[in-house]
């Protein structure tokens, strides 16, 4: 992408290279903004993006995962846009893609969260990835699976010197009380039996204010926890792979109590005060963080505590 550098391009400049017309330039820059992307327009400069661009590289990230990952990467696909990179591996998994098929995407049309929402993904800006992995033992085998790949997550940002980063249970990554990425894990296949699990992860690196208004809840980026010092998409994407690959290559075998301790160092809301949300019912009470399967441990007003499988949780502001 020639405007990846941050740098003016005049739109004579930009005809000439890409053998279009003055219009079709100007027709293509509408178009990128259409994507979330910012751009500037001086008369006698010509066009630069506010911010560069660092665009998705097999060699990048091959060369910056470790020998273990490479070992057990099938297949690594990087696309322009897709709908939802979730959906393009569920539909992979039909076809019978390995377990260890990776596919990221620059922009998603329809990139989804938990619960049908949707997920903001501007292009070239934030990291939108799937992972496809086969269980041999059903749904069971995956059980929890949610909460190692959260694990995997803080990995992988710790090497590369992000810290104070958290966990909100069961699959949201948090920092300063503000979400940084979600964590959406789609089953398909026999429920006692050979299953496929297709790992979506959307983590955010840089959204700008503009892009950012449909979101609902208090959000933050890459960029303004690390004070504009972000180590790059590439090697971000990377490390990400790195470990949720090795986590996966060993869940089935160690199971979630293998990751409960470590996901308990994490936990944003260990005795807050919270609301759960259960299919359409609201209790209010206080996280006293999970059980050894996983389960959130909720106390209810009347000081009973209840394991929960499902829900959804969101702070009340207090400390318990």
């Amino acid at each position: 992408m020639l405007l990846a550098d941050g740098q003016f391009h005049s739109g004579t400049d930009l005809a000439k290279r890409l053998t279009i017309s003055r219009a079709a330039v100007w027709k293509h820059v509408q178009a990128l903004i259409a994507l979330g992307l910012n751009f500037s327009a001086v008369t006698g400069k010509g066009y630069r993006l506010e911010r560069g661009l660092e665009l998705l590289s097999e060699p990048a990230i091959l060369s910056n995962m470790s020998l273990f990952a490479r070992a057990h990467l099938a297949a690594l696909e990087l696309h322009s846009q897709l709908d939802s990179t979730n959906r393009y591996l569920l539909a992979a998994a039909s076809a019978k893609a390995p377990s260890g098929t990776v596919c990221m995407a620059e922009y998603q049309t329809a990139g989804r969260g938990r619960r049908g929402r949707q997920w903001v993904s501007p292009f070239g800006s934030n990291i939108y990835l799937s992972l496809l992995w086969h269980f041999q033992l059903g749904y069971a085998g995956a059980a929890g699976l949610s909460l190692a790949i959260g694990v995997a997550v803080i990995r992988a940002l710790s090497a590369l010197n992000i810290t104070g980063v958290g966990l909100k249970w069961p699959n949201d990554i948090y920092c300063q009380g503000k979400k940084l990425g979600g964590i959406l894990i789609e089953m398909a296949g026999e429920s006692d039996g050979p299953c496929v699990s297709v790992v979506g992860l959307g983590l955010n690196c840089f959204l700008s204010e503009s892009y950012a208004q449909t979101i609902e809840q208090p959000w933050t980026d890459l960029s303004k926890i690390t004070g504009g010092q972000f180590v790059g998409r590439n090697r971000l994407a990377a490390g990400l792979i790195s470990h949720l690959l090795s986590v996966l290559a060993e869940f089935e075998g160690c199971g979630i109590r293998h990751y409960i301790d470590e996901w308990r160092r994490y936990d944003v809301m260990h005795n807050r005060h919270a609301q759960l949300m259960i299919a359409e019912q609201a209790y209010t009470g206080i996280i006293r963080g999970i059980d050894d399967n996983g389960l959130l441990l909720f106390e209810h007003h009347d000081g009973r505590i209840q394991a929960y499988a499902s829900g959804e949780v969101s702070f009340s502001g207090r400390d318990g």
